[in-house]
């Protein structure tokens, strides 16, 4: 680790901090990720040789602790929650624009868009929703159940209840609240399919009310990683 040869608390704090990929890293702990494959998804660009190096540094620095090889950040580093997100917060309020092409990653955003939905407008059980992204061939769900909202990068053979038909810069936009719901369905950007009593729920389960860093907040619920449940091969 890199040091600035200061006694000052911020060269210092940059120290632990301020090395590559360190901030989202945190960023993923913070919202719920404790296994290394669920750090590793949340950052596909991240080498796994520099995602253990990281994990290890902040170990070493009390900040991070593993427990039955999970990874949970200590008081120290659970402190730091307000320091991440207000810098998300900062960057989205002065400076954040629409993105760049090479930045549309869908399973970032699916990854990231799952943890804000509002599931209170669901029904009381199972329920999967289907991503159908114009601009990108691969489809996505996010499956609704009792342990919540998890992603899906596979089918997992429950019936689709709903399709999102939109393309990744509108669900982009909506989930960093840069577009209303109603301006995206007015202008055609996104549409639902399925029955009526789901469709007319889904623009309050998918709007972000608020501004955050890719809609995540400090409030944000946990996400959780989704494993292919045995019940769900073959079902269909």
């Amino acid at each position: 680790m890199k040091t600035y040869g200061q006694y000052c608390p911020i060269s210092k704090a940059s120290e632990v901090l301020g090395e590559r990929w360190s901030m989202l890293l945190l960023r993923e702990l913070l919202i719920g990720s404790h296994k290394f494959n669920e750090l590793a998804r949340g950052l596909p660009d991240m080498s796994r040789t520099l995602l253990t190096t990281r994990l290890r540094q902040f170990e070493a620095a009390g900040i991070l602790e593993r427990l039955e090889g999970e990874y949970y950040l200590t008081p120290a580093g659970e402190d730091l929650r307000s320091i991440v997100f207000g810098m998300g917060d900062w960057y989205a309020r002065w400076m954040l624009t629409d993105p760049e092409p090479e930045e549309l990653d869908p399973v970032i955003l699916m990854w990231w868009g799952h943890s804000r939905i509002n599931v209170d407008p669901l029904p009381d059980r199972r329920v999967l929703i289907e991503f159908n992204f114009s601009d990108h061939p691969q489809l996505f769900w996010i499956l609704v159940d009792d342990l919540g909202p998890s992603v899906c990068l596979s089918h997992p053979g429950f019936e689709v209840d709903v399709t999102v038909h939109t393309d990744l810069v509108t669900m982009t936009r909506l989930w960093n609240a840069r577009q209303t719901m109603e301006a995206a369905l007015a202008a055609g950007r996104i549409s639902f399919e399925g029955p009526t009593a789901l469709t007319r729920k889904m623009s309050k389960v998918l709007e972000i009310p608020h501004p955050s860093v890719m809609g995540v907040s400090d409030t944000a619920p946990q996400p959780r990683a989704y494993t292919r449940r045995p019940e769900a091969v073959g079902s269909r």
